[in-house]
């Protein structure tokens, strides 16, 4: 598969997380996070997350750390989900299931031009930041490098790693930028719904069951 258009980025979040992003107009990476951590239910690994933070750097930008970074995925339904949605990796803390996480939906080279703007440093990998073994670039020209075809697979199991690949973007990520947010039922979608009516800049929402297991 070739390198989509238009591609969008994907981060996913417990709804209950919505109200302080909004509030902030921002969306923080770990390490902000750690500092002063906001209102909400955390999703993800511990270990996972504490090793973005003090162990993977990347090699596109020495010195700056995975968790010092806002991440996405270039895909809705990920390998993250599945596993929120099973519910049975004993390093996962939480166990509310996959029906609570929104996606919010940003556009690629919109994000990108934002950041080189407001110097802030980004980069893709090509599977998991979150392993030991990533590759990471900060070339457009490279793009292709990513298994686009894995991404969008819709039956992962043997692409699981080209699956994973993230988007990166140094500190912060504005709320502005969210273009779409996307749910997996009527009772969250009105609980955005609500977290939105303080917002001054609503993105759309929509029921999008195809983004869920």
């Amino acid at each position: 598969m070739p390198v989509p258009a238009e591609p969008k980025i994907y981060h996913i979040v417990h709804a209950d997380r919505l109200p302080s992003i909004i509030s902030d107009g921002w969306l923080w990476c770990d390490a902000e996070i750690v500092r002063s951590p906001p209102p909400g239910t955390t999703i993800g690994m511990n270990h996972i997350k504490q090793r973005r933070l003090n162990e993977l750097s990347l090699n596109s930008h020495p010195g700056l750390f995975v968790g010092d970074c806002v991440p996405f995925y270039f895909c809705p339904r990920s390998v993250m989900l599945y596993l929120i949605h099973k519910a049975n990796d004993a390093e996962l803390t939480y166990v509310g299931g996959q029906d609570p996480i929104v996606h919010l939906e940003a556009d690629f080279y919109g994000t990108i031009s934002w950041a080189e703007q407001n110097r802030l440093r980004w980069a893709f990998t090509l599977s998991n930041a979150g392993s030991g073994y990533f590759e990471d670039r900060c070339d457009l020209s490279r793009l292709d490098e990513i298994d686009w075809n894995a991404v969008h697979a819709i039956s992962w199991s043997h692409r699981k790693e080209g699956k994973q690949a993230e988007f990166l973007i140094e500190k912060q990520f504005p709320w502005e930028l969210i273009t779409r947010i996307g749910v997996c039922s009527y009772s969250i979608y009105e609980q955005v719904t609500t977290a939105l009516r303080a917002a001054e800049y609503k993105p759309g929402v929509e029921i999008r069951s195809e983004w869920y297991y």
